[in-house]
């Protein structure tokens, strides 16, 4: 690409967008030059978006979800069922499982799951606040919504035996995902119904 485009500023422009996820040389360049074809002030807008939110966004103290607040709004929300936490990997997971409408827990964002190829270890997790939360709160049910790989499957049982003598119900979506399916990616019916149906964790 660098030798192709003109300008260096039109190069280090597309460079940029190619180090998003998804996104190719190609795809990066036709984005730029969308971009150059609209107001400054649309620019701009878009340009401190991004900077407003990577300097503003928290992470809520009590689930570790992405946050405007120090409190999270389904935290905050009285309408939740406070008594059952479900598990995620990250925020994404938090999104699909709320687009189904068929959970009206909390959650429980670890930011990550056990991966020793890829350097990730429990300590790296938010372990240690989830038990907090199982020991201050009136928690009776755990759902384990991890990503059905063996990392996930990992995860999950990692968890078991940490939470397991705190006397609460552990539960794991039912079998509706498949094994190595990612949360993500799983269409919504078939993931409402996995919540729905949920099941004892067997280790």
């Amino acid at each position: 690409m660098h030798n192709e485009l003109p300008s260096i500023l039109l190069n280090a422009a597309a460079d940029e967008f190619a180090k998003l996820p998804g996104i190719g040389k190609k795809t990066a360049l036709r984005l730029v030059l969308h971009l150059l074809k609209q107001p400054v002030a649309d620019v701009e807008k878009f340009g401190n978006s991004f900077i407003k939110l990577r300097n503003e966004i928290k992470h809520c103290k009590i689930c570790n979800n992405l946050s405007d607040n120090d409190i999270c709004e389904i935290c905050s929300n009285s309408r939740r069922n406070k008594s059952i936490i479900c598990v995620v990997e990250s925020i994404r997971d938090v999104l699909s499982i709320e687009q189904t409408q068929q959970y009206s827990g909390l959650y429980h964002v670890l930011g990550g799951i056990i991966s020793p190829m890829a350097g990730v270890a429990p300590s790296d997790l938010n372990v240690d606040l989830l038990v907090q939360r199982i020991k201050n709160e009136n928690i009776k049910e755990i759902l384990f919504a991890l990503n059905t790989t063996m990392e996930g499957e990992t995860t999950c049982y990692y968890l078991y035996k940490k939470i397991s003598m705190l006397n609460i119900e552990i539960t794991t979506l039912a079998r509706g995902v498949n094994f190595g399916d990612e949360l993500e990616y799983t269409d919504e019916l078939t993931l409402g119904r996995s919540i729905l149906n949920r099941q004892p964790f067997i280790k």
